[in-house]
């Protein structure tokens, strides 16, 4: 079975509120979506989000990038010769992460689908259902703690607050949504790179001082600044998490030898796909080293493609993968079921999306 030809669409998603971050607020998703044909009818379909402020991809970066030069190296190859496409893939462009995974989902979603094996027992077939948090965007404190306590009400057990704007007032947002949620509740603060070092340790300390129990704080400081990530590390008890400072399996080996974070996000629009993603595993699984699975602003396409790496793998033990849950309709058929916090596994062949509300060209 070999690849016959790669076409790409576009979805436009309304949100149900803003998605707002330290580093920009959107109001709806906007992605570019894939699909790769075989000579046999069959296909398999991948999704990229613009997020020029993370990973530099924009629309017409992943679209030139796939259609000149991914798209022509990739034709006429073996679906089963997964090792040399994604060797191709990754060797006709550099950078492009964003474009890169969008296609390396879809040869995947086509490779299970030719084995006739839901992608997440291809892959490894650890569990068929995973957890993930919520996303709370920054906001004004009442308007937080509004957005938490529907969450919860709603099932969800972890909540991921963005922060990052205004320094010790992170403080009181945290413990107004801890004050609200209660103590059983898990709490993951994600600063999107907004503090420097010092006040990140100070922002911290703060929080711990205060007793409010945070699970992880997600990439405190800016994602080049190695040396501060080194420094929060070692002057706090909660857990670092480094999202956007790591890119590759390369980032993932400093930043564990050098105890530059405690654990580890992986996500498919920076690693280019599932293919580095499971080396970042691997290296994770040697160092013991638990990891996150994460998602950009991305639908159902992307993020069940992530769903499916996180059931497969053991070391991935945290998963936020709420995308789908933030979007106002799922125009997508097929796939895993989204139920609140749960993210319930397939038992169709590969990814499990069937139809895809786009025009491909």
């Amino acid at each position: 079975m070999k690849i016959k030809k790669i076409t790409l669409g576009e979805v436009n998603i309304p949100l149900v509120t803003p998605f707002k971050t330290a580093l920009r607020s959107v109001d709806s998703v906007n992605d570019i979506v894939v699909c790769v044909e075989a000579d046999n009818g069959m296909v398999g379909f991948g999704e990229a989000p613009p997020t020029a402020v993370i990973t530099g991809d924009t629309k017409g970066s992943i679209v030139t990038a796939i259609r000149d030069f991914i798209a022509p190296s990739l034709i006429g190859m073996d679906i089963e010769n997964i090792d040399g496409i994604m060797k191709k893939l990754h060797s006709c462009i550099l950078k492009n992460t964003s474009a890169k995974a969008a296609v390396d989902m879809a040869i995947y979603d086509l490779y299970a689908k030719h084995l006739e094996q839901p992608l997440y027992k291809v892959l490894g077939g650890n569990t068929n259902e995973v957890e993930t948090d919520l996303t709370i965007s920054v906001n004004d404190i009442p308007e937080m703690v509004q957005d938490s306590l529907r969450a919860v009400n709603e099932g969800f057990r972890i909540l991921k607050v963005k922060v990052g704007k205004e320094g010790l007032k992170d403080v009181e947002r945290i413990k107004a949504i801890r004050e609200a949620v209660g103590p059983d509740i898990v709490i993951r603060v994600d600063a999107n790179q907004g503090w420097n070092a010092k006040d990140a340790v100070r922002i911290i300390r703060a929080m711990e001082d205060a007793g409010l129990n945070i699970d992880l704080v997600e990439q405190p400081v800016n994602a080049h600044d190695f040396k501060g990530m080194q420094m929060v590390t070692a002057s706090v008890a909660t857990p670092i998490l480094a999202d956007e400072s790591v890119f590759s399996a390369e980032d993932a080996i400093r930043m564990i030898q050098e105890r530059a974070a405690d654990l580890i996000n992986i996500k498919l629009m920076k690693t280019g796909g599932i293919y580095e993603a499971l080396k970042i595993c691997s290296i994770a699984e040697i160092y013991s080293v638990e990891c996150m699975i994460g998602c950009m602003l991305e639908s159902k396409i992307a993020v069940s493609a992530a769903a499916h790496l996180a059931t497969a793998k053991g070391i991935i033990t945290r998963a936020d993968l709420d995308g789908p849950s933030l979007c106002k309709i799922d125009p997508y058929e097929g796939g895993p079921i989204y139920e609140g916090p749960r993210i319930i596994m397939p038992d169709a062949p590969g990814i499990g999306i069937t139809k895809v509300p786009a025009q491909f060209s």
